[in-house]
């Protein structure tokens, strides 16, 4: 594969997770209740917590984009 072809593959992996990270943030914004309800059927989770752990996965993911398809993204475009 050249440079090329590296950088168009990264650059559709951002594309895609922000994406998933978009809906993500809406389903966690917009059907909060229908989402906990669904989860509370699962795991015993109180809404403070179930707050919590989503916002610690959103920002887990965000920062595993950025690490691992931002920052090479950007060192390839830099080098080409």
């Amino acid at each position: 594969m050249t440079t090329h072809d590296i950088k168009h593959v990264l650059l559709w992996c951002v594309g895609l997770n922000y994406l998933f990270l978009i809906i993500w943030v809406g389903m966690i914004v917009f059907a909060h209740d229908w989402v906990y309800r669904l989860h509370s059927r699962w795991f015993k989770l109180s809404v403070e917590t179930f707050d919590a752990t989503n916002y610690g996965g959103i920002a887990a993911y965000k920062i595993g984009i950025f690490l691992l398809n931002l920052v090479p993204l950007a060192a390839l475009c830099l080098v080409s």
